[in-house]
């Protein structure tokens, strides 16, 4: 546990500072390419960190994920569409099966045998609402060098009927460390006004290991989930009454989550493109664990409550996006315009989070 000394600064070192914003990512950890209900039987182009993939669903609705790229003609797979469970090329007709084995040329003369060229499979799972891939160099629980037991990070409170979710996208023309910095760093949530959940923030300790970084802030609250009509301090900020509460929030690599008191859970789902493009998934959970007589109601009841319910805080997380976006993005263009200028910085935890992330990149080389 790392003690925070008050008026003690951070000291990011400008070599550190620099290196971080041209850092890979570790890519033997599972990443969130897509919603569940954006991969259909048509395939669908991601990217993951400079690498091409098209995903899609075969007939029993599993999902796959090969390398975007046909090899007959190096063009896109994500153009083409599934055939008989198996990845057809627009160009030509070519097919591809699950494993990324060719399986069909359409024009193959009988004296000709298939072309023994096969592109990259990716492991994927189907897991809480969301696609995570694994674009590591090895397949998890098979070699020898990566943990057995790595499992995506998982949202428990996805299907959980006392959470309600809110998702919005992050597209950000940024390296993805300036995400992080700004969802560990509480202190910004001056830039927010009416639209920040907290007030007051102040770090009091820092706990980290080589795969995470926890900072725990107390703050305080303008909203309070006790009775019915509390909800509605979520529409109407002239309702909201401060109190304090924890405000804890954690890096846990390669993915952010973080608790306000016992109310409110987000999740950062973090899908780096390239050097200055980001793509991430925000989830917005507020509880219903307050509300104790909704519990003896009937589960379709409840479940019927929850859908209804869902993506009732979009307006409030969208325009935290938009405002974090603007401020990341010109974050970005300083550095390119000027990479000597250093940063000021008094957060400790942004130093730990800087540190953890090229302790990752390390790890993986």
């Amino acid at each position: 546990m790392q003690q925070i000394i008050p008026g003690n600064h951070a000291s990011i070192s400008p070599n550190l500072q620099t290196s971080v914003r041209k850092l890979a990512i570790n890519p033997n950890q599972w990443y969130v390419v897509a919603r569940s209900n954006e991969v259909t039987n048509n395939p669908l182009a991601v990217t993951i960190w400079k690498q091409a993939i098209a995903l899609y669903r075969d007939s029993t609705g599993k999902v796959h994920a090969l390398e975007d790229r046909c090899p007959h003609r190096q063009v896109k797979l994500s153009h083409g569409q599934v055939i008989k469970n198996e990845l057809e090329c627009a160009y030509h007709g070519w097919r591809f099966n699950s494993e990324g084995e060719c399986a069909a040329v359409p024009y193959l003369a009988d004296n000709q045998k298939l072309p023994t060229c096969q592109i990259r499979r990716y492991p994927v799972k189907e897991q809480d609402g969301f696609i995570w891939l694994f674009p590591g160099n090895k397949e998890p629980n098979i070699e020898p060098n990566i943990e057995p037991n790595i499992e995506p990070m998982g949202l428990p409170e996805w299907d959980n009927l006392n959470y309600i979710a809110t998702v919005s996208v992050i597209q950000t023309q940024a390296h993805y460390s300036y995400l992080i910095e700004n969802l560990m760093d509480m202190y910004h949530g001056h830039l927010h006004q009416d639209l920040q959940a907290w007030a007051e923030a102040s770090l009091q300790n820092i706990d980290e290991d080589e795969n995470k970084v926890h900072a725990h802030y107390t703050a305080q609250s303008y909203y309070k989930i006790d009775k019915i009509w509390s909800i509605s301090q979520l529409f109407f900020p002239a309702l909201r009454r401060l109190h304090p509460e924890p405000l804890d929030v954690s890096y846990v690599y390669p993915h952010w989550v973080s608790t306000l008191g016992n109310d409110f859970k987000i999740y950062c789902l973090l899908c780096p493109v390239n050097e200055t493009e980001t793509k991430a998934y925000l989830i917005h959970f507020t509880s219903l664990n307050a509300f104790w007589r909704l519990h003896k109601l009937p589960v379709w009841f409840r479940r019927f409550i929850k859908d209804s319910l869902f993506g009732a805080a979009q307006k409030l997380l969208d325009g935290l996006v938009v405002q974090d976006v603007k401020m990341i993005e010109e974050e970005q263009q300083a550095f390119l315009q000027n990479p000597e200028i250093r940063n000021y910085e008094l957060n400790r935890a942004l130093v730990s989070v800087q540190k953890l992330m090229k302790t990752q990149v390390e790890k993986s080389s």
